[in-house]
């Protein structure tokens, strides 16, 4: 079995990048959102980047259209699903909305299909078990840019067999990503790294340590790190560096992934960083 059509559940900018992806590399897809002016938003999304694309020679103009006529954007989860060969879910970092989601998948989706959620750190297994084919379950963790961010993280779940894996890590591959494989732990590999780092930095800005701006310069200068910890929460979303915090405090239950209280605060405020034009740094 090979991969030639997808459906990506969610077209934000995890959803348009992941569909992106697929369509440049000659798999039909179809493009879930809520409604037809989200749908619309996703794909001028991917024309824009496009674009960019064109305009920096990686890509000419016939590929521009045909990686854009190889996206149909559907509003109906169950119609989009029926003929797919593999479904990727990309919605927000809450258990019960995927739980919903796939529920509606499982139901429409060929027998044949791998389903995989774009998760950064709820558990596969706990997904999974909530579908009737845990053993064509698994994690396919893309990061953002999706475009052009080479690395997927590959997770099994407690029932994902090796034929899901293997040809999930083949179809990566043909992506031009490069697959790594991960146990299904709270945050992966990823963000059980990554989020800890950004929430004692958000922690120095809460105690006064030093500005976001002293903060982010000492990572880059002193760390060799290309973005600062808290330019790249603004640019992650506080609101989705909060919803991981939460599931690696739930996960392990130890007080070291407790969230800031800033962090909690900022985002009670709806400053999210870059997608509200204001977190740690103000954004036109």
């Amino acid at each position: 079995m090979s991969i030639k059509q997808v459906a990506v559940i969610g077209g934000g900018t995890m959803g348009n990048g992941i569909s992106h992806v697929f369509a440049m590399n000659d798999i039909t897809v179809h493009l879930v959102e809520t409604s037809e002016e989200l749908a619309q938003e996703a794909t001028s999304t991917i024309a824009r980047n496009l674009d960019r694309m064109v305009k920096k020679k990686k890509i000419d103009e016939a590929k521009k259209d045909k990686t854009l006529d190889a996206i149909k954007s559907f509003t109906n989860v169950g119609e989009a699903v029926s003929d797919a060969d593999l479904v990727v879910e990309a919605v927000p970092e809450n258990f019960e909305l995927k739980k919903k989601i796939f529920a509606q998948v499982d139901e429409a989706a060929p027998s044949h299909a791998i389903l995989a959620t774009n998760t950064s750190s709820i558990s596969i297994t706990k997904i999974a078990a909530t579908t009737s084919r845990a053993e064509k379950f698994i994690g396919m963790h893309f990061f953002n840019p999706v475009p052009v961010m080479k690395l997927v993280e590959i997770v099994k779940g407690f029932e994902t067999s090796d034929e899901t894996f293997n040809l999930v890590e083949e179809t990566a591959n043909k992506l031009g990503k490069t697959p790594v494989p991960v146990e299904d732990f709270p945050g992966f590999v990823s963000n059980r790294v990554l989020m800890p780092m950004i929430n004692e930095a958000i922690q120095c800005v809460h105690e006064g340590v030093a500005t976001p701006e002293n903060i982010d310069s000492v990572m880059k200068l002193g760390m060799a790190h290309p973005m600062g910890p808290l330019r790249l929460a603004d640019f992650i979303g506080l609101d989705v560096c909060l919803d991981i915090m939460n599931v690696l405090h739930g996960g392990f239950k130890d007080s070291k992934y407790r969230p800031s209280p800033l962090l909690v605060k900022m985002v009670d405020a709806g400053k999210l960083g870059n997608k509200t034009g204001e977190g740690f740094y103000e954004y036109e």
